[in-house]
């Protein structure tokens, strides 16, 4: 009976130090905006689905192309589909706002050992070996230089990437947020003029042929990222063989 009564309380302690960790430190507090983010957006679609089921489907297919490819397709994908900017805009900026504020918290609540997270370990290694090759880059300009790697279009210059090197670099969260989400913001803004333009001229040709060439951009862009990201996986390997 002593083991039954004891068990709740060990369980009740153990909630209670999550609890503490995430009201406590700030870290914790930004990651529970982001969940509150998250749910908020979630409702969103739910009442997106029920008033307009074509458009969430698209909304959907936006958002799990932007999470899986990045912001570029994802905007893509959107034009292509015939959305507009009053929705492509705002849909992927509030999409990387969630990524950077769940991403960060948990890196650096995993980097302190407050939480462990062994299905994110490797995502983790790999955002922070590149962030460690890309740190003085960014050290030389401080605050500016995160803005500008954040916001400049290249593989491995996203907003997770350049979070994780606020971080490293030692940046209040309040400075690391600042540069990295109004980076974020200025590069989907740039994307999307780009996009536009592009998906414009080529519709007035024909509206089929707009479709089929963002089709092949969106492609394009996952080939090229997946190919970069293959190389990077190698240039890291190699680097850590030749350490040992």
């Amino acid at each position: 009976m002593e083991e039954e009564t004891k068990q709740p309380e060990s369980e009740l302690t153990g909630q209670e130090k999550l609890r503490a960790t995430l009201l406590a430190s700030p870290e914790g507090r930004l990651l529970l905006v982001g969940v509150a983010l998250i749910l908020t957006y979630t409702v969103w679609l739910g009442i997106k689905v029920l008033f307009s089921p074509a458009e969430s489907q698209l909304l959907v297919g936006m958002t799990a192309t932007q999470i899986l490819f990045g912001r570029a397709a994802s905007m893509a994908f959107g034009y292509s589909m015939g959305l507009g900017h009053w929705t492509v805009i705002p849909v992927c900026m509030v999409i990387e706002t969630i990524l950077v504020l769940i991403f960060y918290p948990l890196f650096v609540l995993s980097w302190h050992r407050l939480l462990a997270f062994k299905w994110l370990n490797n995502i983790f290694e790999r955002t922070r070996a590149a962030a460690e090759a890309r740190k003085g880059i960014v050290q030389k300009y401080g605050i500016i230089g995160l803005f500008v790697f954040v916001w400049f279009p290249l593989w491995m210059t996203g907003p997770m990437v350049g979070c994780v090197i606020g971080f490293l670099l030692g940046l209040r969260i309040r400075t690391t947020m600042a540069a990295v989400l109004g980076g974020t913001y200025v590069a989907v803004l740039g994307w999307a003029f780009f996009l536009r333009k592009f998906h414009d001229i080529v519709a007035s040709y024909s509206s089929y042929a707009a479709m089929v060439l963002m089709t092949v951009l969106v492609i394009f862009i996952i080939i090229v990222g997946h190919l970069l990201h293959r190389s990077g996986d190698r240039e890291q390997r190699s680097e850590d063989k030749g350490a040992r």
